[in-house]
């Protein structure tokens, strides 16, 4: 039995491994097909490298047994994630065709919606799928507001930055950090984030319009976020008054106590009085 855990648990650590080859893999395609310059290539292979470290070390605490046809889902997801970042990074050097990058960024937006309904179908949910599925959209996100910030300007970052925006604020506020209900709105407001970078980042709408698209999109962005604070903020301060008034009860119970056992010291006392009264009267 322990032979086999061990034989699982190597299989389980060779998928990101194999995920970083693939990735190396698309870069060596796209190098050959546009001639990607020094700056795509880098930062390419340091997200893959980036993507294998943080993988395998989050598989190795997660002690999976499987990796799961959902995380390799994901996985592929996340290594078009990083050709998709290798253009836009090799787009500070030159003009790779925006048909391409366009490409790859669809069709991982259409993936986005796979790896859950395969995860919920085979009964592989795990806390690490969700994070990774997670961190791969946010990382799209921020990778298409640098593209689109090259062409509306830098404010668009703020789409990309505020979920990491977040996460930092809540080491400074840890009630951030609870969880957070389930919420059909903030998916929604997540998948269109992607869509509308991604019709800004194609180019074909004037560029009011991709202004206009983009607003929104920061707008729909602001809500969600600003809703889930709020809620968070309530929860926290419930969490809080619910501690208080238990610590309330407590002291009042601690009191209480205090008090019996005054009333019994009094009445040993007492006691003691009488049969001592009681034996220098004998």
């Amino acid at each position: 039995m322990a032979l086999n855990n061990t034989y699982d648990a190597r299989l389980v650590q060779q998928e990101p491994a194999v995920g970083a080859g693939v990735q190396i893999l698309l870069l060596a395609l796209l190098g050959t097909a546009i001639g990607m310059g020094p700056a795509g290539w880098v930062t390419g292979l340091v997200f893959a490298i980036a993507t294998w470290a943080v993988l395998s070390r989050a598989v190795h605490r997660s002690r999976l047994r499987s990796f799961g046809a959902a995380n390799r889902v994901t996985l592929g997801r996340a290594t078009l994630v990083g050709g998709v970042t290798a253009l836009v990074a090799d787009s500070f050097e030159s003009s790779p065709p925006v048909s391409l990058l366009v490409g790859l960024t669809a069709v991982a937006l259409i993936l986005d919606g796979v790896d859950g309904k395969v995860a919920r179908r085979t009964g592989t949910s795990t806390a690490l799928g969700a994070r990774f599925d997670m961190e791969v959209d946010a990382f799209l996100i921020l990778v298409l507001s640098v593209y689109v910030s090259m062409q509306l300007g830098p404010w668009v970052l703020l789409i990309g930055g505020m979920r990491y925006g977040f996460v930092a604020a809540a080491r400074v506020m840890p009630w951030l950090n609870a969880p957070l209900p389930p919420s059909t709105a903030r998916k929604t407001v997540a998948a269109l984030q992607g869509i509308c970078l991604l019709l800004a980042g194609a180019d074909l709408l004037p560029r009011v319009a991709n202004l206009g698209v983009v607003l929104l999109a920061l707008a729909l962005l602001v809500w969600s976020f600003g809703r889930d604070v709020l809620w968070l903020g309530r929860a926290s301060r419930v969490r809080d008054t619910a501690s208080a008034v238990e610590l309330r009860e407590a002291a009042v119970d601690m009191e209480g106590m205090r008090g019996a056992a005054r009333a019994v010291d009094g009445a040993l006392e007492a006691s003691v009085e009488e049969v001592l009264e009681a034996a220098t009267a004998a």
